[in-house]
């Protein structure tokens, strides 16, 4: 499977962002890209204000051209994320087009991006949008594709239940910022597809550092090996990764982890966990010394 990776630039006109990811999915699909992957919030700029105002619901204009495009060029879409409004909410939302251009899939990001580092980045999602609480994972003919969105790659606990539903790959639209970028981006990406034996494709907007949001770009592609096997800079540009789903069996087969779990520890844990807590907060504290 070929997947497109396009680190697009992201402009205030949200029609501008549309035409711009019509042209470079063109290119993908002249490439020969089977799917193709848009970054996080590809049609605004990544600032609260923007994203409110750029908001539309499922089905909308722009929901529309992205559809028309997959069927134009005959390729799987995943529209990076956009804002989704729906009864008053406003969600960061991927949607997920097939080749005729019939959406598969919507994966409405999960986990908000509250931070605050000192000396650093500051944000709150949350203040504007709200979060998803789906798994999705979608069918193609090479086999099931996961999705995530930007801190999403935080959470192990989403991949794995990715990888459950039977997901070869998860590709990862994102708009990591430059205090973190450096530091997390590559090492989360490569610990995801290490700890679940899959691919992980990142693919982030392009860095604007004249922009309200300075992103960190570095769209990346990750083996179940941990390897990297391309990684973009800042700029705008298109990686294209090649994935191999027989070498993703060879991994696995070789260090079998995925079939070495625990669970029946793991979930016994986890019910002694809940009971503990049960039990404290009755005062019960004749459990603690059994």
């Amino acid at each position: 499977m070929k997947i497109a990776l396009c680190q697009t630039t992201v402009y205030k006109d949200w029609r501008k962002n549309i035409r711009n990811a019509e042209r470079v999915i063109g290119e993908a699909a002249k490439a020969k890209a089977d799917m193709v992957v848009l970054p996080e919030m590809f049609i605004c700029p990544y600032n609260k204000k923007a994203v409110a105002a750029a908001a539309q619901p499922a089905d909308g204009e722009a929901w529309q051209m992205m559809a028309e495009a997959a069927e134009k060029n005959h390729v799987y879409l995943v529209a990076g994320s956009m804002p989704e409004a729906e009864n008053g909410n406003i969600y960061s939302t991927a949607y997920i087009f097939d080749r005729q251009g019939k959406q598969i899939g919507r994966y409405r990001k999960m986990h908000m991006f509250d931070i605050d580092v000192r000396g650093g980045q500051y944000y709150r999602e949350s203040d504007v949008l709200k979060p998803g609480s789906e798994v999705t994972v979608v069918p193609t003919e090479f086999g099931p594709i996961g999705i995530a969105i930007c801190y999403d790659v935080r959470f192990p606990e989403l991949f794995r239940l990715m990888e459950q539903k039977g997901a070869k790959a998860v590709v990862v639209p994102a708009s990591f910022n430059r205090t973190t970028g450096p530091s997390h981006w590559e090492l989360l990406m490569r610990s995801r597809a290490l700890d679940q034996q899959l691919y992980i494709l990142g693919c982030a907007a392009a860095a604007d550092l004249a922009g309200s949001y300075n992103g960190w770009g570095h769209s990346i592609a990750v083996t179940p090996w941990g390897d990297i096997m391309e990684e973009l800079g800042e700029g705008p540009g298109m990686l294209m990764a090649d994935l191999d789903f027989a070498y993703m069996d060879q991994v696995r087969q070789e260090i079998p982890v995925l079939s070495q779990r625990r669970t029946d520890v793991y979930e016994v844990c986890e019910k002694e966990s809940r009971y503990a807590e049960k039990a404290l907060t009755k005062g019960l504290e004749t459990y603690i010394n059994r």
